[in-house]
């Protein structure tokens, strides 16, 4: 077992944020947990704690940089340091271009990239200082192939890749992951608002991974030695198709 690790997880408050919370603190490590769903955070926190996991969290909105901020500098108040970030807030209301909904593409660019970057922004200068840190961002193999409805989804999700390789080249000190999970059981899909993708993502999600599954591998890039970086993981079920 490695140290004990200060980590802060966004989205945390369902689906892969929460499984990878839960793994986590179960694996030792010290969790701070930021959503926007405070009073899911609060239930997570209480049951991490009840099994004698470190669990801390605090109301989040990624696309909001000077409370991301907060979120981070709260962090360093509290524990003195942040080990490990993991970037995982992230919506998906897939839809065809012609249907123009764009207060949904706007909305998947405000969390999926620049959350991202809010999260990096917040971090990365006590982690440069410390010469010592590991930002994961989840990408999605939609950041490596587009499908009918997913061209903004996967136009962010290809944007989260190109950020995270740039963030490693740039960090000789600073661990950069990118997971890239296939289809997972989550709330990702409830965001849909347009009827015939949504009934096509329920086929697709028939062989959907558990978000524990995703919340190991990240476990995994996490546990590594500190001169040693995975890069990137690609995570899918055996039985699907993409």
């Amino acid at each position: 077992m490695n140290t004990t690790k200060i980590i802060l997880i966004t989205g945390a408050s369902s689906g892969i944020g929460e499984a990878t919370a839960r793994h986590l603190a179960a694996q030792g490590h010290q969790v701070f947990l930021g959503a926007r769903r405070t009073d899911r955070l609060e239930k997570l926190a209480e049951e991490i704690r009840s099994t004698g996991g470190l669990v801390e969290y605090r109301t989040l909105d990624v696309t909001n940089f000077e409370d991301t901020q907060a979120f981070a500098d709260f962090a360093l108040e509290k524990f003195g340091r942040i080990d490990v970030l993991i970037n995982n807030a992230g919506v998906m209301p897939l839809s065809p271009l012609h249907e123009l909904k764009i207060n949904e593409w706007n909305q998947m660019i405000d969390v999926n990239i620049r959350g991202v970057l809010h999260g990096i922004a917040a971090v990365l200068p006590d982690m440069q200082s410390r010469k010592s840190g590991h930002i994961i961002n989840i990408s999605s193999i939609g950041g490596f192939q587009v499908w009918p409805t997913c061209a903004v989804y996967s136009g962010t999700k290809f944007a989260v890749r190109a950020i995270s390789e740039g963030l490693r080249l740039e960090n000789k000190d600073v661990r950069v992951t990118i997971i890239s999970p296939g289809v997972v059981e989550s709330e990702l899909a409830h965001t849909i608002t347009d009827p015939g993708t949504r009934s096509m993502i329920e086929d697709f999600r028939a062989v959907a991974l558990k978000p524990e599954a995703i919340a190991r591998g990240i476990t995994y890039a996490i546990d590594q030695p500190a001169d040693v970086d995975v890069n990137e993981i690609i995570i899918r079920p055996t039985s699907g198709a993409q």
